[in-house]
């Protein structure tokens, strides 16, 4: 029998991708699922007991947290990438990582087919068909809800009748989690206007007394949250989450152009992407020359852009990846952060690579680096080739 490697969720979708691959189409199907910090150990155990429910003949699951981190958001940070000044690329960058992940699977089995459950309504579809179509170009794509435009109720009515009775009910509101933020979708997104009700958020809020917190970065790494360092980044980012989620901090709403050219709204709830995304801006802002942040401004919304549609392989994110971690040399310091119910403040930072440094100068008080008629002199010669245009270009010449 040819293998097949199927992109598991165990949902109704890839449960129906299960039956048919392995009963229609003849196909030894081995499921894998990619965890981007989105599942507990009982959720990974149960995913697993349903694939082998459904006649798969083995069943893998990828810890891909910390090289979600190493090779994604590490970046994400490195270039404060915020989607349209909004959203932290929440799903776009986790399905990159799984989409690679499913390819390198696939090639080490040896498999004849990779297939996932993506519709043809989304970007998903496209992310994980390119980096296929990149990364294993001899193993064939199968996309069976994509391809035969099945319904949910069709789907149901095929498990059914192959004596498959899981509860398929569909939620009220669409919930994908990692570790770098939660979407939501649900029918106030499907509209150019409405927002989540309180109950459709995933954290709700407990805490309403404002608190401090402190995050401190090396070299623009995360390295500890209130004075307790953490081994990996990513346990710092799980420290921040637990803190400041129950603040209802991070919820927004995102509307952005899709890959295949229409617009969408989503919810997500990234407490912690924003807070340190934020945190960190803050400390380059202090460490970093105008010249630093403005090109790392422009190549980040690129970066942001490129990843967002599912380009992480091409060649020039590797360039850019090594400009942001080159800028990152200096960007070590804490950020004092305040939080309070849905809103946080950054407060202030401290670092040795402050170029705020007082014995330079107070903005709009004292200069310890030059004197008046330095000024003069400059003033004259930073505004001369515009005193000339002006003097050549006058009606009375």
């Amino acid at each position: 029998m040819k293998k097949v490697v199927l992109a598991f969720s165990g949902g109704l979708d890839t449960s129906y991708c299960a039956i048919y691959l392995s009963k229609d189409l003849g196909l030894e199907v081995h499921s894998v699922i990619v965890d981007t910090g989105g599942f507990s150990k009982e959720e990974l155990e149960h995913i697993e007991k349903r694939a082998y429910a459904l006649g798969v003949a083995s069943h893998h699951a990828v810890d891909a947290v910390k090289g979600y981190y190493d090779d994604y958001i590490r970046y994400l940070i490195y270039g404060n990438v915020l989607k349209n000044n909004t959203y932290p690329l929440s799903v776009s960058a986790e399905r990159v990582t799984q989409a690679t992940a499913i390819a390198e699977y696939a090639k080490e089995i040896g498999a004849d087919y990779v297939a996932h459950g993506s519709t043809g309504a989304g970007n998903d579809q496209v992310r994980f068909d390119m980096i296929f179509n990149i990364l294993c170009p001899n193993i064939g794509i199968i996309t069976p809800i994509r391809d035969l435009k099945l319904s949910r109720e069709a789907e149901i009515e095929y498990l059914k009748s192959h004596g498959v009775e899981f509860n398929f009910e569909k939620a009220a509101y669409s919930i994908n989690k990692g570790i770098w933020g939660t979407s939501v979708g649900g029918k106030e997104t499907l509209k150019s206007k409405g927002v989540l009700p309180e109950e459709a958020w995933p954290t709700q809020v407990t805490k309403t007394e404002s608190e401090e917190l402190i995050v401190e970065f090396d070299k623009g790494e995360l390295v500890a949250v209130n004075g307790t360092s953490y081994e990996h980044p990513t346990d710092a980012i799980k420290a921040i989450q637990a803190i400041a989620a129950p603040y209802g901090i991070g919820r927004d709403i995102h509307v952005g152009d899709t890959i295949i050219g229409i617009k969408g709204r989503v919810g997500f709830e990234a407490a912690a992407p924003m807070v340190i995304i934020k945190a960190h801006h803050a400390l380059e802002k202090h460490t970093l020359t105008k010249w630093q942040l403005s090109w790392k401004d422009q190549l980040s919304m690129f970066y942001g852009n490129w990843m967002h549609e599912g380009q992480f392989h091409d060649p020039v994110m590797r360039n850019i990846e090594a400009f942001l971690a080159d800028t990152q040399k200096t960007v070590t310091g804490k950020v004092f952060v305040q939080l309070y119910p849905y809103r946080f403040q950054v407060i202030g930072i401290e670092s040795k690579h402050d170029l705020m440094a007082s014995k330079f100068g107070s903005y709009g008080e004292m200069n310890e680096g030059y004197t008046g008629d330095d000024v003069k002199g400059f003033s004259k010669i930073f505004g001369n080739q515009v005193k000339i245009y002006h003097n050549v270009n006058t009606d009375e010449n």
